[in-house]
């Protein structure tokens, strides 16, 4: 139910592809899935009054190595399709920089 905006950034410095970033809306209707792999980045916007998101991951979720890049950083140049600003969680909010990020080799 419902439909978000998904997002991967490419943070694996060796890439040619460094710092890009690819979306796709993804609803039950379009039955769209978005991968993204390792030395990733993945963030999403949900588009609707609420939405039925999961996503499989590749291990077990371990916290203490969560990162978290800043969603409307200008170097990066997400297009995000909203309207106004979007609400955060406190960890989003304390995103930092690709300049100033963990990344990956």
């Amino acid at each position: 139910m419902g439909e978000v905006f998904d997002v991967a950034v490419d943070l694996r410095k060796s890439s040619a592809t460094f710092g890009r970033w690819v979306g796709a809306t993804l609803s039950a209707e379009n039955k769209r899935q978005l991968w993204v792999p390792e030395g990733f980045a993945h963030g999403f916007l949900v588009l609707s009054d609420f939405a039925d998101f999961l996503y499989k991951a590749t291990d077990y979720y371990a916290p203490e190595h969560e990162r978290c890049v800043l969603w409307n950083d200008p170097e990066i140049g997400i297009k995000w399709p909203l309207n106004g600003s979007p609400v955060l969680a406190a960890k989003d909010q304390a995103g930092k920089s690709l300049k100033e990020a963990e990344l990956f080799p």
